[in-house]
C-alpha cells in the first residue's frame, strides 16, 4: 500500500511538472505528501494561475480624429463610419435640406433683383434726378452738371462727369454711386432725396423729396429680393453649424464606440479523463 502511493505521488509529480513547465511564471508548488490534499493544491493553484491574454484591438475601435474629420467634410460620414447610421441619414437630409434652401432661395433672390434692377432702370433717370437737383437751392458753388442732350443713350451714359454730381449733393447726406453698383440700386429705392428721379415725379406738384407711389413699390420688390437673399444666408449659416455639429458628434460617438466594446481573449483548461487541456475563449462585451 505504501509503494501504491509512492508510485502515484510520483507519477503525479511528473504529470504536474510537465503542466506548468509551458508556463514560466508558475511558482513552485509545495506539496505535504498526502494524495487528497496535494491535488486540491494543485489543482486550486492551477486555477489561481489561469493566463491571461489580451487580444489586439486597434482592428475593432474606431478613429475619433478620422470620424471629426469626415464629418467635418460631409455630415454623416463620420456617423456611418462609426455604425451610427440613423444619426448619419439626420445629418445627411440636414445638410441636403440646408443646402437645396440655400441656393433656392439665392436663386430667387437673383431673379427679383434682375427684376428691380429693370424696373430702376426703366423708370428713374439719373438725368431727371440732375435736373431737379440743379434747381434746389442752396448748391455749392461752381455746381454744374455737363448732360448729354442725346436722349436716344441711356441717361446713366449722358452724365459727362459723376464727380461734378456728386460735387453737387454736398448739402445732402449721400452722393449717388456710379451707375450698375448696388449701392446705386439701393440709395434710389431707400432715401427720399432720389425721389426727383423717377418718372412719376412732377416738378411742378411734387417737392423735390417727396415720395412718389412707384417708388414704394420698388422699395417693395427690394425687400422681397433681400428676404430670400436673408433666408439664403441663414441656410449657409446652417450649413456651417450642421458640419460642426456632426463633426463633434462623430468624434464623440467614435470614443464612446471605443469604450462600449471589450474584447479579451484567455485560456482556460479542460479537465478531461487523463488530461488537462488549455482551451482558448474569447469572450466579448458590448455594453449599451
Amino acid at each position: 500500500m505504501q509503494k501504491l502511493f509512492f508510485y502515484t505521488c510520483l507519477v503525479l509529480i511528473l504529470f504536474i511538472t510537465n503542466i506548468f513547465a509551458q508556463n514560466t511564471d508558475v511558482e513552485k508548488l509545495e506539496l505535504t505528501g498526502n494524495f487528497r490534499t496535494d491535488s486540491k493544491i494543485v489543482f486550486d493553484s492551477y486555477e489561481s494561475i489561469e493566463p491571461v491574454l489580451m487580444l489586439d484591438e486597434t482592428h475593432t475601435k474606431k478613429s475619433p480624429v478620422l470620424a471629426g474629420v469626415m464629418s467635418s467634410i460631409l455630415p454623416g460620414s463620420g456617423e456611418f463610419y462609426v455604425g451610427e447610421y440613423i444619426k448619419a441619414a439626420i445629418f445627411f437630409v440636414v445638410e441636403a435640406a440646408l443646402i437645396t434652401t440655400a441656393v433656392v432661395y439665392n436663386n430667387k433672390g437673383e431673379d427679383l433683383t434682375a427684376d428691380f434692377e429693370t424696373f430702376a432702370d426703366e423708370h428713374w433717370s439719373v438725368v431727371k434726378y440732375s435736373e431737379n437737383l440743379l434747381l434746389q437751392p442752396g448748391l455749392p458753388d461752381g455746381c454744374n452738371i455737363q448732360i448729354n442732350p442725346d436722349e436716344n443713350i441711356p441717361p446713366w451714359d449722358r452724365i459727362e462727369d459723376w464727380n461734378e454730381l456728386n460735387h453737387c449733393e454736398s448739402p445732402y447726406s449721400h452722393h449717388l454711386p456710379r451707375y450698375g453698383e448696388q449701392q446705386y440700386y439701393e440709395l434710389i429705392g431707400k432715401y427720399n432725396q432720389y425721389s426727383s428721379g423717377w418718372d412719376a415725379f412732377d416738378p411742378a406738384t411734387d417737392g423735390f423729396r417727396d415720395v412718389p407711389e412707384i417708388l414704394q413699390d420698388y422699395a417693395q420688390m427690394r425687400g422681397e429680393a433681400n428676404d430670400d437673399y436673408n433666408v439664403a444666408a441663414k441656410a449657409v449659416i446652417g450649413i456651417y453649424i450642421n458640419h460642426l455639429l456632426s463633426a463633434i458628434d462623430a468624434a464623440w460617438s467614435a470614443t464612446t464606440y471605443n469604450k462600449n466594446i471589450t474584447v479579451k481573449m484567455r485560456v482556460q483548461n479542460l479537465q478531461l479523463a487523463g488530461r488537462i487541456e488549455f482551451v482558448p475563449t474569447l469572450n466579448i462585451r458590448y455594453n449599451f
